[in-house]
């Protein structure tokens, strides 16, 4: 999607698909007025439902402070991970009108803590595979709770078994109060037996089986398998345009543990 009307298009396609109510933007690639742009034609052209901007910590604190004024006026759930670390947090936080959040810089709980001390970050999006699994987070959610920080549920691009733990952690926080975040309806298939899961309203129903409720379809999962052999890594870090900006080379000092430094 590079486009306003790219966007709004897709956006009207994902409502009449699957029910979403709720959008977040993933940004940090264009120049922030471009993306300011896309933003608001997307809040303009739903103005009942929520919205998220995500940049990836690509802003400064300015730039951060800036977009968020600009913004103020949109349905927004939160404004997330504008700018990096606490301390650039915590000044946008001071400046601007929306909620912050954060699934960077508050992902364990000493950075729990310090957030609770001196908050910089104002919904805490916990993901069982960075805090550790569900307990982990279970936890995390309450001691938000006690201290009256909001929570939600991240989403790393998992496949079905891990989307299972976030659907029954979901489905206890009693403090939930935001759509947990989703990127499984951009996938074309799974490696759980059955097939993808269904959304219905924008809901998907939480597993009820044995343990996490899903089994691995253990032919997909070869299959799958050999497509990683033949086409490598993911490559969310590096630019298909520029496939050598991020090159991924062996340092044949660090492997060598004869090498000397």
């Amino acid at each position: 999607m590079r486009t306003p009307e790219q966007l709004v298009a897709h956006l009207r396609d994902l409502k009449a698909k699957y029910g979403f109510q709720t959008h977040k933007l993933k940004g940090g690639v264009f120049h922030p007025r471009y993306e300011l742009e896309c933003f608001l034609a997307m809040a303009e052209a739903f103005p009942e439902d929520k919205y998220r901007y995500d940049p990836n910590a690509a802003l400064s604190v300015e730039e951060s402070i800036r977009f968020a004024k600009q913004i103020e006026h949109v349905n927004n759930d939160y404004f997330e991970d504008p700018t990096w670390g606490l301390n650039g947090m915590r000044q946008v936080r001071e400046k601007i009108g929306i909620p912050t959040a954060t699934n960077t810089v508050v992902v364990n709980f000493e950075q729990l803590s310090a957030n609770v001390l001196n908050p910089a970050v104002d919904v805490i999006l916990l993901d069982t595979t960075f805090w550790g699994g569900i307990r982990p987070c279970i936890k995390a959610a309450g001691v938000c709770e006690t201290f009256q920080l909001g929570v939600s549920v991240h989403s790393s691009g998992e496949l079905g078994i891990q989307l299972a733990t976030m659907l029954h952690l979901g489905a206890v926080l009693p403090n939930l109060s935001f759509a947990a975040d989703a990127h499984y309806h951009q996938l074309e298939d799974d490696i759980i037996k059955g097939g993808k899961f269904q959304y219905r309203d924008g809901k998907i129903r939480v597993p009820d089986g044995v343990g996490l409720g899903v089994e691995l379809d253990e032919d997909k999962l070869k299959e799958y398998a050999e497509l990683y052999r033949e086409l490598g890594n993911y490559t969310y870090d590096k630019d298909p345009h520029r496939p050598d900006w991020f090159p991924v080379v062996p340092n044949e000092r660090w492997a060598d543990p004869a090498a000397s430094f």
